[in-house]
């Protein structure tokens, strides 16, 4: 952690965006294992959200997914 702490303070701002955008990319990641892992474990839409400190619908609007595969059937909308 030290050396992201040492590149977020970096003078030249190339390096600085670089490390902001890695520490975005981190942040995602770990939000979408500990939400899944919280489904898992029974939690509600609403207690993840209150964790996160974000609306019920943000959180299952991001991470929500349905169940089964996606279908891309032409006959669909008839």
């Amino acid at each position: 952690m030290r050396s992201v702490e040492v590149e977020a303070e970096a003078v030249d701002a190339r390096t600085g965006l670089r490390t902001v955008l890695a520490l975005r990319r981190l942040a995602a990641r770990l939000e979408a294992v500990h939400v899944a892992r919280a489904r898992e474990q029974g939690l509600s839409w609403a207690e993840i959200a209150a964790e996160l400190e974000v609306t019920r619908q943000t959180v299952h609007k991001k991470h929500a997914r349905t169940a089964g595969p996606l279908r891309w059937d032409t006959d669909a909308d008839l």
